[in-house]
């Protein structure tokens, strides 16, 4: 396929985020010289063009003048005045809209935008940096078929997606993948600390815990079975691992991730009305 084939895809704002999924494209073969970035910044405008080898500049007019994708990886207290900027541009050359602001709805980002543009909101987690990462997915009504399948394809450069009808799941899915990580991260730092005081070394309570929670998940990736089902086969009756869930159980440890979530899922949608 040639370059004419492809898309140019321009990112407003060149951050982690942004050089985490232009990296991801890339490494599954799209041509670098498809993929435009701007940023305030021309320390990070040199740095991912020595990276990435995309094209740079420090115009936001000019990656909407060149861009049919144009996909918005910048801070959300700064959108209304990036958009603001570009109304008048955007209107014109119409291109699709991809947001990986967090918290900022389909709603804000057209008030600021024309009110027919195409527009996909993203909420990706941090694992994409990892090419392991987890993407909620909403479109408005304006989005083509094939530019559905565009936005689908940039985002899963870097792990799995999720489309939702309902824009409201945005926040569920916030609560769960894009804060999940942290969770995770606070359960491995649990176990390891309770191996060392068990006699392991960090080191090696590091190690097997991660791998572990590595094992784990791929384990369950690779079947179509309950995850209570998969739970009940590791669970000897009388075992030890009975009785490790009968603590767990007693401390309420699926009541605290529930009310986790909720806590998450409420904060998100008071950010995003703010």
């Amino acid at each position: 396929m040639t370059n004419s084939h492809y898309p140019v895809i321009g990112f407003i704002g060149a951050g982690n985020m942004a050089h985490c999924l232009i990296s991801g494209l890339i490494a599954n073969q799209y041509p670098a010289k498809q993929i435009w970035a701007s940023d305030p910044s021309q320390e990070k405008l040199d740095f991912i063009q020595q990276q990435c080898s995309i094209h740079t500049t420090t115009d936001n007019e000019a990656i909407v003048k060149s861009a049919q994708i144009l996909v918005l990886a910048v801070k959300p207290q700064v959108i209304k005045t990036v958009l603001t900027s570009l109304r008048n541009l955007v209107e014109e050359y119409q291109p699709l809209v991809i947001s990986i602001a967090a918290g900022i709805t389909e709603k804000t980002l057209s008030q600021h935008l024309h009110h027919e543009t195409a527009i996909v909101r993203c909420m990706p987690n941090v694992a994409a940096f990892v090419g392991s990462g987890a993407t909620g997915m909403f479109a408005n009504n304006y989005v083509t078929a094939l530019q559905h399948d565009l936005a689908e394809s940039i985002m899963r450069a870097v792990g799995i997606t999720l489309w939702v009808k309902d824009e409201n799941l945005i926040d569920t899915i916030a609560a769960l993948s894009g804060s999940g990580p942290a969770y995770f991260f606070l359960m491995i730092e649990a176990l390891e600390t309770a191996a060392v005081e068990l006699g392991l070394s960090e080191e090696d309570a590091h190690l097997l815990t991660l791998q572990t929670a590595l094992g784990t998940a791929r384990l369950a990736l690779s079947t179509n079975e309950p995850t209570a089902e998969l739970r009940d086969r590791v669970t000897s009756k009388g075992g030890i691992t009975e009785q490790a869930l009968a603590v767990l159980k007693d401390r309420k440890a699926a009541e605290a991730f529930k009310l986790a979530l909720r806590a998450a899922h409420d904060k998100s949608i008071e950010l995003s009305k703010i």
